[in-house]
Formats: C-alpha cells, structure tokens, sequence
C-alpha cells in the first residue's frame, strides 16, 4: 500500500526521539506531537533531496503517527464509539461488529506490528503481559470497560486478538422483555427465581447474550441475599448491596501467584454466600459447585452450549475435569437434585445486512428431581426458532421451586404467570 514505508519509517524515528528524550506518551502528548512533527520534517527533508518521495499531506501523517504513539492507533476512533461491540484483530487485518451486529472491516490502514504495540498499550494498565514466555493473555482494558483476549506466535501464526465491551451488558428482564429476547411472563418468572436461592445455569454460544441474562437476574436479587461473583476475567458490573466481586490471576513472571477460578470457588464458599456466581464455567471449577449444593448455597453460572439439555451434560463435564475419582454418575446426581432453571440463548450469525442482530432466549427448562442416573428435565418457555414467539408449555415449576417461590412472593405471584 502506497504510503506505508514513508508512514513505518516515521514512525520508527518518532519512537526513536520519544526513547532518547524519555517522553511519557500517556501525559506528554504535545512532546509526542513535536516529535512526530519533527520526524516528519526530516523524512520531507530527505524527499527534497530525491532521496525519497514528498509527502502529499505531512499534517495527517504527524497525526496518524501521534495517534499510534500516544493514543491507540488504527483502533482509536473505534475504541471511542459507544456502538461498537466487539473488535477482532487477525495479523494487519482489523474488523469489528456494530450494535446493529453488522461485521464490517476497517479501512484505516495500519500493521501487525503497530496492533500488537495497541495490544500492549492496552494491557499496560493491568497486570497482565503479552510476549514470548506468555503468549496468551486475558485482561480488563480500557478502564475496565472490555475484556481483551489475545494470543501471538508461536501459538498462534500471527497476532490474533478480540476486544469485547461490557456496555450492552447492562441489562434488566425488563429490559430484555423490550428488546424481544423475553416475554413478560417468561420475565416474571425468572423474577421470580432470583428471588429465591435457586440454582440457575444460562447456556448459549458466544454472543448469544449469557452475560446480560446472568446481569439481569442478578440486578433481580433481593438485596438482603450476599452474592459472591468470580470470573476469570470481570465482565458483570451489577452493584451489590451484600456481597463482592472476586477475578482469577494469572501467574507471575516468575511462574507463580496464580490464583485460578476453582480456588476462588472454593474460597468464597467459607464466605457464607446465599449464591455463588461464576461468571463461565469452562473447567475444574464446576466441581466446587458440587461442594456448594452440599453446603446448601444456590449458584448461577454460564456454560457454553447447544441446548439447554447439553448445558447440563456440559455442566458435568466440566466437573469431572477436576479429577477428583467422582464418577459421572455421582456428579450427574447432585447436579439433578441442586439446579432448577436453565435458560437457553441463542443469537442471528454476523450478517451484513441492515436488520438489528437479535439475541432471544429460546428455552426455560426445569430440572426435575429424579431417581434416574440422567437429568430429567421439564420445558416451562420454549421457542421454536428466532422468527418464532416464546410460549408457554403449559408445564408449571416443579414442586421444590414452587414452594420457595410461595414462601417468598406468594401464591398470587404464580398464579398471575400461570393461571391457577
């Protein structure tokens, strides 16, 4: 592309000048601003002498380069929408979806080298780091307004990363009634769950909406409930009146102080929570879940899944990955006797056409207690695909839910959902 050599070599003198006058990029931008300016100049110099080509508009080279050195780069305009849900970063290659959940592709010109500097320009708030010995990193960017997930060689074959902002996760069930994903009723019900200490898992693929669902039933919580959230990575920004909010670490440059999920997990738990939540389960975690169903403390977690059904084989996979010598059928018990309600999400594929992307819950499924070894499960709202309504079964809570139901809101309550 014309203009990237001139653009690579003025920028790599600005760098020079900002190294040498040991320039703070974060608080020093006017000193940037000079030498950006002043690397210019002598690239234009050279050009006067027919060592190389003028450049057609050195003002908007001074502020490209400013805008890689002091700001994000390529991604800085992006960064500063409101209406931007995620960016994907694959080598020089920068993409992102829109709130109407259109995939579109950046025009702006840039580099992989320059990306990866954005990258680590990014983590450079947090505690995480992005090189060699650690590959792969997860963090809290942008003052802990999106996650970054990133991975460069030699994992991966050139620098990949996804950039996720939490801002269209501050749901409400009402809000999600308005935005079509639920019905009053199926709302209402829901409501209703949070309200108790059940025990609640939200499945779904990725985008499909498990966050804003797992926001909105905890924004649903009685204040008087304590509430213990961990997360590998903080997503959920719900305030909590009793309770806290607890996030994974990594481990140090030296290998150590990690602190993985499963032992926030098992720390919480001697914290007295009425719930614990865990913001993904992917791993050895969900077996200290177990360990809190015997406590008899509710949880509510998100799973990655096809289906609410699969959500609870997902579930017991995960736990069994802790090797603990628990058989499947051990963990499959005690999950089919501690979950209640799981809530399917399902999502539109990234399109470009014009029609918003749409995110809808597609089953509310009741665990029923059973002396079988498998689930046994009950669909109280289902919907038949994304074009469809989501109705009703017919099917009400089973017995266990309906009573801590009663005891908290009331016969009425149910029977405003259900009928008599």
């Amino acid at each position: 592309m014309s203009g990237q050599p001139a653009y690579a070599e003025i920028r790599r003198r600005t760098l020079e000048i900002v190294d040498e006058q040991r320039i703070d990029a974060d608080r020093e931008r006017e000193k940037v601003v000079r030498a950006a300016s002043a690397a210019v100049a002598d690239y234009q110099r050279k050009a006067h002498l027919g060592e190389t080509r003028a450049l057609h508009d050195p003002r908007a080279m001074v502020d490209r380069v400013v805008r890689s050195v002091a700001d994000f780069g390529a991604l800085t305009a992006l960064l500063a929408r409101d209406d931007i849900e995620e960016i994907f970063i694959e080598g020089a290659t920068v993409s992102f979806i829109d709130g109407s959940g259109r995939l579109r592709r950046l025009s702006e010109p840039t580099t992989a080298p320059e990306l990866q500097q954005v990258v680590e320009r990014l983590l450079s708030t947090t505690d995480r780091r992005l090189d060699t010995a650690s590959p792969i990193v997860q963090g809290r960017v942008l003052d802990r307004s999106a996650r970054l997930t990133a991975v460069i060689p030699p994992v991966s074959d050139l620098l990949s990363a996804t950039i996720r902002r939490y801002a269209l996760r501050r749901e409400t069930l009402d809000t999600l009634v308005a935005l079509g994903s639920l019905t009053a009723p199926a709302a209402d019900f829901l409501r209703m769950v949070a309200g108790t200490t059940s025990s609640v898992v939200i499945s779904g693929q990725p985008g499909a909406g498990k966050t804003s669902m797992l926001a909105a039933l905890l924004q649903a919580t009685p204040v008087e409930q304590c509430i213990r959230c961990c997360e590998e990575v903080r997503e959920l920004h719900v305030p909590l009146v009793h309770g806290s909010y607890y996030e994974a670490r990594p481990p140090g440059l030296d290998g150590s102080g990690e602190i993985p999920l499963r032992q926030l997990v098992k720390v919480i738990l001697a914290m007295r929570p009425d719930r614990i939540v865990v913001g993904e389960v992917r791993g050895a975690e969900a077996f200290e879940l177990t360990r809190a169903v015997n406590a008899g403390t509710g949880f509510a977690c998100t799973v990655h899944a096809n289906s609410a059904r699969e959500a609870l084989d997902a579930l017991v996979n995960a736990a069994l990955m802790a090797g603990e010598n628990v058989s499947e059928r051990v963990v499959s018990k005690v999950f089919g006797s501690a979950i209640d309600v799981v809530v399917h999400l399902d999502r539109d594929g990234v399109r470009d056409g014009d029609r918003p992307l749409r995110r809808k819950v597609m089953e509310v499924l009741a665990v029923v207690p059973s002396l079988h070894d498998d689930f046994t499960t009950e669909p109280i709202f289902v919907r038949d695909d994304l074009d469809s309504p989501l109705r009703w079964t017919g099917a009400r809570p089973p017995a266990a839910l309906t009573r801590s139901i009663e005891r908290s809101y009331g016969r009425e309550a149910l029977i405003r959902v259900f009928g008599q």
